[in-house]
């Protein structure tokens, strides 16, 4: 999503300037996201995260959630997750010294992919009213996926972006395309991307906090 400057012949008015703005359209120049559960994300950080992909697809846990404001309450917006590498990297783990290590270079990229929170379009009022959670998004491995899920290749490093896009009304919007986003990435959110989990930590973790996996927390958390 590039975007410098506006062009020429913009409305006045309709565009921010001013730092961090760069041009962008004044409905989602203001934008603002703050993560939820932030300190549940961070201690998953300081051991390392990973998600876990599958052929038939994963959810993701913690869900990835952010309230927002600073939106204009009457104008629409699409919201959207993209996911990018942190690196050019492949990595193995090593059980040794509960770390990660880089085992080469990447696989080849995996399509990329975008998600549509299913409540698009709605108002920026909707949005700003509760949180916003994308508990629908799963990850895949599967290459040849066709039911939209996000592909990702195991043990490669990502780091999710969210991005809101305003629902410009003009005949001519195209042209205007990089004035009308607002992106946001967390860098507490960064993951490594499995088919099982590696480390034990995690593994704990993922099960003390996730509701869903009540019936692991008194038995052997290996089969979940």
């Amino acid at each position: 999503m590039p975007g410098e400057g506006p062009p020429s012949g913009t409305v006045p008015g309709w565009a921010c300037e001013g730092p961090g703005a760069s041009g962008k359209n004044r409905r989602v120049c203001h934008a603002a996201a703050r993560l939820e559960m932030g300190s549940l994300w961070e201690e998953f950080n300081r051991l390392g995260t990973e998600m876990i992909v599958t052929k038939a697809g994963r959810r993701m846990f913690p869900t990835f959630q952010v309230k927002l404001s600073g939106l204009d309450p009457s104008a629409d917006y699409v919201l959207l997750m993209d996911f990018v590498p942190l690196d050019d990297k492949r990595y193995r783990y090593a059980f040794h010294s509960s770390s990660w290590l880089v085992a080469g270079r990447a696989d080849p990229a995996a399509p990329g992919r975008v998600h549509f929170h299913p409540d698009s379009p709605a108002k920026g009022a909707q949005w700003m009213r509760q949180i916003v959670s994308f508990d629908k998004l799963k990850l895949t491995n599967n290459l040849l996926d066709d039911n939209g899920h996000i592909i990702l290749n195991s043990m490669h490093r990502y780091q999710p972006r969210f991005h809101v896009v305003l629902v410009d009304p003009r005949r001519d919007s195209e042209r205007f395309a990089h004035e009308n986003f607002k992106s946001f990435s967390f860098p507490e959110t960064q993951f490594m991307a499995v088919t099982a989990y590696q480390n034990h930590r995690i593994t704990q973790l993922k099960i003390a906090s996730n509701p869903f996996a009540k019936g692991f927390r008194d038995g052997e958390p290996e089969p979940w």
